[in-house]
């Protein structure tokens, strides 16, 4: 049998990127000829895996570890801004400013990003794609193009969507300590219909020029693989509604959780916080956008230090230097800019986190209790499965304070067995190496017919 040839596509976001070239490297791994296309800030991660580089461009919109450290364009800038100024007012500010620039952000030059997708069809002739889900001109793109691919849900899983009633930014449900005023949701809703006829109208409009023969989907935000969608998530029993058409192939987690190693001093660093054991040590990361409210980051680690022989390791980005100045009298508080998070997890008694799907997938992996703290984006539905299953707590950021950060960490370090064992049951024997062989054996059957798309 002749291996399969795979162009595995991310959009230029390190916490997409990062587990979708993991994948990549697990696809390689099972014999499949697999190429990584991205921007080309992320050449270096393909070659630290091991796989040949593409160059793919995506507008003006990126992140590459930091995202205010990040490059961009002055529009991409300015969206930040405002993005981060939101998550102040709270959840649903935060969610309606996302909608708002959603246009920019997910949907960025389509026609261009078609012609770059075809030459790179043309250049590597590739058997199918993985395509994550969240890059929308892409999967438009080798939609128009007839080609096959599997598509990559980079969060939670109702970003797949299904169902009446259901649309892109529009949390299906919320943790307990954080539920908007229905007032508040039916602006939101409205807003994130808005967007689907919007969106689903331009589907239409570059479809009718670019391809008149494919069908238009329902919902944009709807069209997804007919063949294979693997969920970088837990297989959990009160999930949304998901498409039943293509095979559903949930990963657990997409990294490298228990075999990355501490590199460049870190198991000094770690060794110093921990008192050589003596000592509980609390990772706090908020992500790579979300480090940039200080504010917060500040009333965790003040709450941390409450607790009794905890010592505290946060993430800040570019925030570093003013929180390292804020506790510089504090011996058991170390502040980075960027952590090793995927090695350090098997040494921390607890992460204290923004609800990103990497941050509570890692967790589970690695079997550390975890405190959510959700400002945006899917990060409200993450926070209501980590608090259900359960593998942690969650606090509102809006309102959170050093008393109630001591209070909930504590309880959760002090729950970190059954949260263990809750992760261990979800994500034994899954992992990227079980994705890949799921993938390859789900596009290995007989390719979609067109007729057989006509669902979408």
């Amino acid at each position: 049998m002749t291996a399969s040839r795979i162009v595995v596509v991310s959009p230029p976001f390190a916490s997409h990127a990062r587990p979708l070239a993991t994948v990549g490297a697990a696809l390689a791994a099972e014999g499949a000829e697999v190429t990584f296309a991205c921007a080309p800030a992320f050449a270096g991660l393909a070659a630290e895996l091991g796989l040949p580089f593409a160059e793919l461009a995506f507008g003006d919109n990126a992140n590459t570890g930091i995202a205010e450290r990040t490059r961009q364009e002055a529009d991409g800038e300015r969206r930040l801004a405002e993005f981060l100024e939101a998550t102040r007012a709270g959840a649903v500010p935060a969610l309606l400013a996302q909608a708002r620039h959603r246009r920019a952000d997910m949907l960025p030059d389509p026609d261009s990003v078609f012609a770059s997708v075809r030459s790179l069809d043309e250049r590597l002739r590739p058997d199918w794609y993985l395509v994550d889900q969240l890059a929308y001109a892409v999967t438009l793109a080798v939609y128009a193009l007839g080609r096959r691919w599997a598509a990559f849900c980079p969060g939670h899983p109702s970003y797949v969507l299904e169902g009446a009633g259901r649309f892109f930014g529009l949390p299906p449900y919320w943790p307990r300590s954080i539920r908007p005023a229905d007032g508040e949701l039916d602006r939101l809703r409205s807003e994130a219909e808005a967007n689907d006829r919007t969106f689903t109208g331009l589907f239409a409009d570059f479809l009718a020029g670019r391809a008149p023969d494919r069908q238009v989907p329902r919902s944009a935000f709807g069209l997804t693989s007919p063949e294979a969608v693997l969920f970088n998530y837990p297989e959990l029993p009160w999930l949304p509604d998901l498409p039943a058409g293509p095979a559903r192939i949930f990963a657990g987690h997409c990294s490298d959780v228990g075999t990355a190693v501490l590199r460049g001093g870190w198991d000094e660093r770690v060794g110093e916080l921990t008192s050589g054991g003596r000592r509980r040590l609390v990772l706090v990361s908020f992500g790579t956008f979300l480090s940039a409210r200080d504010d917060v980051l500040g009333t965790v680690v003040r709450g941390l230090l409450e607790l009794p022989e905890v010592s505290v390791l946060v993430a800040a980005g570019d925030r570093a230097a003013g929180l390292r100045a804020a506790f510089a009298g504090e011996r058991w508080v170390d502040v980075a800019d960027q952590v090793p998070q995927r090695a350090l997890l098997p040494r921390v008694a607890a992460v204290v986190h923004h609800g990103g799907n990497n941050s509570f997938t890692e967790c589970l992996a690695a079997g550390v209790p975890a405190v959510a703290l959700p400002f945006s984006s899917d990060q409200f539905a993450v926070a209501h499965d980590l608090e259900r299953i359960p593998a942690g707590r969650v606090l509102d950021p809006q309102r959170v304070t050093p008393g109630a950060v001591a209070r909930v960490a504590g309880h959760a370090v002090a729950e970190a067995h059954e949260a263990r064992e809750a992760g261990y049951r979800l994500v034994t024997g899954r992992g990227p190496r079980h994705a890949a062989r799921a993938l390859l054996s789900a596009m290995r059957r007989p390719p979609i017919t067109d007729a057989e798309t006509m669902r979408i």
